[in-house]
């Protein structure tokens, strides 16, 4: 069967702490999030001026299964998760990179917004296709 788990109670070591000091290990005023909405899933990726991903998040890894993971309300649980995080970090200002058509692109940005975050500017880097693919050939009755 195994060893039994000992649960402790109180402000030992333990309990959840080591995510939350790894989050807020990191000091940084600025990023950037990056907003990746398609069909299926939202996903956002917080990083740094530079561009190292610092946190990340998706509403796959909260939970949510199926068909539910491409829903604006899923989107929206991600974007508090991140915006918690971003300002354990101090984050003040970020500029946002959004990617996909997805329906959690502006229910994700508005989420991170509420947590008192500035939203600098929103670049839109959905890619669009000029002519798109080869069309089906003429159909013969």
């Amino acid at each position: 069967m195994g060893k039994k788990r000992i649960v402790k109670k109180g402000g030992e070591d333990g309990g959840g702490r080591a995510s939350s000091s790894r989050a807020s290990r990191r000091k940084m005023d600025t990023g950037r999030l990056y907003v990746e909405a398609t069909y299926n899933n939202t996903k956002l990726s917080l990083t740094d001026a530079t561009g190292n991903v610092v946190s990340w998040s998706s509403s796959g890894s909260l939970g949510f299964a199926g068909a539910k993971k491409g829903t604006p309300f899923a989107a929206a649980k991600v974007g508090e998760l991140l915006g918690d995080r971003a300002t354990a970090m101090g984050v003040k200002e970020v500029a946002v990179v959004v990617s996909g058509v997805g329906a959690g692109r502006e229910s994700s940005i508005r989420a991170f917004s509420t947590k008192g975050i500035h939203i600098s500017s929103i670049k839109d880097t959905t890619p669009v296709p000029h002519n798109g693919p080869r069309a089906p050939k003429p159909r013969r009755v």
